[in-house]
């Protein structure tokens, strides 16, 4: 069988699936005609934005997910993020996940000098009158649910816009919201030899 891959620039207000009970949501058929069996890697929530990879192979799928494997996100956050808060994001903060506490693991993290390029998201962040915001990257190789956005929230900095940008190797680019691009497979989000023979890559 031979397996198909994509590399979807997920908009906001979409789910990063196929099917969903409520029929008013936008899901991922409605950006590209996708072959049966396409499954997102991962997901990126509803108001999240950016890289995601689709894949007919299940076996693609549980590689990328894989903790080797670098997430990077770019995080427009409520007020001016300060170093204390940007090293308690790199240090790990304590989170909450089912009703658990979490301490997240050391990561890397830094405040971008200026705003990326993104354009305006279809629903306005808010009026700038409210205070200033900045942005802020991270780069994290677990996944909790929405662990980003409760990061920064813990460090004392909301998030109001998460674009993840980076998987491995591959990159969100100039890759507009809401295309799809085809590709020949997705070893690029495998970025090396140890962690491709680890995971028991032989090829897509």
């Amino acid at each position: 069988m031979i397996h198909r891959h994509f590399i979807v620039h997920k908009p906001y207000g979409y789910l990063s699936q196929f099917v969903c009970e409520h029929k008013k949501k936008k899901m991922l058929g409605e950006l590209h005609e996708f072959p049966e069996g396409t499954m997102a890697i991962g997901r990126l929530d509803e108001d999240s934005e950016g890289l995601l990879l689709l894949t007919t192979n299940g076996k693609v799928s549980e590689q990328v997910r894989s903790k080797h494997i670098e997430k990077e996100y770019y995080a427009q956050v409520d007020g001016l993020i300060t170093d204390e808060a940007i090293k308690l994001l790199q240090e790990g903060v304590e989170i909450g996940i089912g009703g658990d506490k979490y301490k997240t693991l050391p990561c890397a993290a830094f405040r971008l000098a200026q705003a990326p390029g993104f354009p305006q998201r279809s629903r306005k962040i808010r009026d700038d009158r409210h205070g200033p915001t900045s942005w802020v990257s991270i780069t994290l190789t677990e996944g909790k649910n929405r662990q980003v956005r409760k990061m920064t929230a813990a460090a004392g900095f909301p998030t109001l816009r998460l674009v993840r940008i980076r998987i491995g190797d591959i990159t969100l680019g100039e890759l507009p919201s809401g295309e799809v691009m085809e590709v020949e497979d997705l070893s690029a989000a495998m970025v090396s030899e140890q962690i491709l023979s680890e995971s028991g890559f032989t090829g897509f």
